[in-house]
């Protein structure tokens, strides 16, 4: 009985363990960011590193998550591709302009991630909850008897992580137009290099 004892005390510790390690990570990525800039101290390197944190965390809860619900694996695999692809692309594209951070948008690009960069209350909100629905499973799945407002939470942060995932879809659909238009820049360059200057004699 004792060793049974200990035996979930030891499972709880490592739910509660778990769950303090992936929100310290969340915790000092943000400090990093505010100190980077503060400092004047923003790299690509460091941008690069900022989004590639945020996404490997993530990618390894989901992992945990589609095998304590394997009925739901498919939509959290669709839930990393769409969160990867997204914002690699839109890192990429960001990169490719000349932006320092992909947070370091264009004002007059799209009005949607207008609003989810340059607000901070929103980026928070959407990032916080989107993180916080994953840990709620995470979390529900080892309480046999959670309490009702854990459930009303869950609700809650299952309606931000749906907007964010939208918000990747926008992400995506952006950075692909941003890099067919960076394309198509590139071959009007190149056509203009080949096609010989006017008044120019033939050989």
């Amino acid at each position: 009985m004792a060793l049974r004892q200990n035996w979930y005390r030891f499972s709880y510790a490592r739910v509660v363990l778990a769950l303090i390690s992936f929100f310290l990570i969340a915790l000092l990525d943000a400090f990093d960011g505010h100190a980077a800039r503060a400092l004047n101290q923003s790299t690509k390197f460091g941008a690069m590193m900022d989004m590639l944190t945020d996404r490997c965390a993530t990618m390894c809860l989901l992992v945990n998550l589609s095998l304590l619900y394997p009925a739901y694996t498919f939509l959290f695999q669709v839930s990393m591709c769409l969160d990867i692809s997204s914002h690699w692309l839109h890192l990429h594209s960001s990169t490719i302009k000349g932006s320092v951070s992909h947070k370091s948008i264009d004002l007059s690009g799209n009005p949607i991630l207008r609003v989810y960069y340059t607000s901070k209350p929103v980026l928070f909100v959407m990032c916080a909850g989107n993180e916080l629905f994953f840990c709620l499973l995470y979390l529900l799945h080892h309480i046999e008897e959670p309490a009702g407002w854990l459930y009303a939470l869950l609700l809650v942060c299952a309606l931000i992580s749906l907007a964010k995932a939208a918000i990747s879809v926008v992400h995506l659909v952006t950075a692909s137009q941003n890099m067919a238009a960076l394309d198509t820049a590139a071959a009007e360059r190149q056509e203009a290099v080949r096609r010989p200057r006017h008044g120019a004699t033939r050989p």
